[in-house]
């Protein structure tokens, strides 16, 4: 198979300006210049307070992508994982040529279609049918061409009857539909679609999923970003991992995602399934307190993944807490983005008492019908206690995947687009009679 994409030591650089006000003036300049800055609000009661002489602006230099080299051959469907702000939107804006890089350069064979964000390529004013055909002549299309194609869009978009509707009166699930319709039905020899599918229903998400896999088949090259790594390992056999700019892996989609879920552990070390804490450094107090932490489903196997609304059980093995009579044993869960989701300890539910303890201990906590939205998430595991502060504190400590799940028997696919958790519900619906309208 030929080479379609070549990327060859790829750099993006951009400052990263910070305002910072200079206080050396003397006591008279200070007197005046509120005296100043007073009177200009009395004439512009809206205009900033900042004075301009009294402030400087620091810089500095933040690359999105460093070093970043890989090739893509004809036909191969890749998948670019890594957390919020590890470069995966800025290596594709290059690709697709919205933005310049600071350093390297990519080569690139072959007709781009890129769906990066809703209504990509569209121009509100058109309607959905102008819409199409300037999209095609972006392509290089002649309106021929596009027109052969018009009704399998069409009809794979489901927007018969806003056809004629412009598009800034269309939601973004409608703007999603007909995008990614349009990218995949003008034959593109490459097409690059981001995280933007989420906000389609489950059925549409299948069907994009069903069509970029027949696309592959066909030949056509596909670079896939999303946060669902169950997707990424379905839909791509190749997957690079990005962090902090820099590849951390270029693989198969299951090492990749091995790469990803410990590629932020701090001092652990996953063995037999568990993952162990004996190498490290506590600065809180003499001795590592927690060695160990295993996670087991609730068939009672070893996992590092649980289906949405599935139970987890987290096992801790520790040492010389039972010296602490007045210590906690608590979680924190963290998303992809590094955002406190929860956190539980055992001052909350359950303190850990008793007279025959001994200075080994397994403490078990079980997490009952997990509502978590399809992810990855990290566990911190910490000691305190109560009125003195941290005994020990594992950051980073252990992740485990929750897997999409028909949680609601609908097959609606939940994903993380809709929130970190999920609800349960019921809706019901009643007639509402003339007199109840009038109270």
């Amino acid at each position: 198979m030929s080479t379609v994409i070549s990327v060859e030591n790829l750099g993006k650089k951009y400052t990263i300006s910070h305002q910072q006000r200079e206080d050396n003036g003397s006591l008279r300049d200070a007197i005046t210049n509120g005296i100043s800055s007073f009177g200009k609000k009395l004439v512009k009661p809206f205009r900033s307070n900042a004075n301009p002489a009294t402030l400087s602006f620091a810089s500095e230099d933040f690359w999105a992508l460093k070093d970043v080299s890989f090739e893509v051959k004809q036909g191969e469907r890749i998948g670019i994982i890594g957390r919020n702000g590890a470069g995966k939107s800025t290596l594709l804006k290059i690709l697709s040529r919205i933005t310049e890089p600071t350093t390297g350069r990519v080569r690139i064979k072959g007709r781009v279609a890129s769906l990066l964000e809703v209504g990509t390529g569209f121009h509100p004013e058109l309607t959905g049918r102008e819409n199409i055909y300037l999209n095609g002549a972006i392509l290089g299309m002649s309106r021929q061409e596009v027109s052969r194609k018009f009704d399998e869009i069409v009809a794979f978009a489901e927007v018969e009857r806003f056809l004629d509707t412009p598009v800034k009166r269309y939601s973004s699930g409608m703007y999603v539909r007909l995008a990614f319709a349009v990218a995949a039905h003008l034959e593109p020899e490459i097409l690059i679609v981001d995280e933007v599918l989420a906000v389609g229903d489950a059925a549409f998400q299948k069907k994009c999923l069903g069509q970029m896999e027949q696309a592959g088949s066909e030949g056509r090259t596909i670079l896939f970003v999303s946060h669902n790594v169950s997707t990424v390992t379905k839909l791509c056999n190749r997957s690079i991992v990005l962090k902090n700019g820099e590849i951390v892996c270029d693989g198969s989609s299951s090492a990749a995602l091995t790469t990803y879920t410990s590629s932020n552990l701090n001092n652990r070390y996953l063995v037999d399934g568990s993952f162990l804490f004996h190498d490290r450094t506590n600065t809180y107090s003499p001795e590592l307190i927690v060695q160990s932490m295993t996670l087991r489903d609730r068939h009672n196997a070893i996992t590092t993944s649980v289906p949405m609304g599935g139970d987890l059980v987290l096992e801790f093995m520790v040492e010389n807490l039972s010296q602490y009579h007045d210590a906690d044993l608590g979680i924190i869960i963290k998303n992809s983005a590094n955002q406190w989701v929860t956190s539980l300890n055992t001052a909350m539910v359950k303190p850990l008492v008793g007279s025959d303890r001994s200075p080994r201990e397994l403490v078990t906590l079980e997490l009952s019908n997990l509502r978590l939205t399809p992810g990855i998430y990290d566990i911190d595991i910490t000691v305190a206690r109560q009125g003195f502060g941290r005994l020990d504190y594992v950051e980073n400590a252990g992740y485990f995947e929750v897997l999409e799940a028909d949680v609601y028997g609908t097959g609606y696919r939940v994903t993380s687009y809709f929130g970190m958790f999920y609800c349960l519900g019921t809706w019901r619906i009643a007639n509402v009679s003339p007199q109840d309208c009038d109270r």
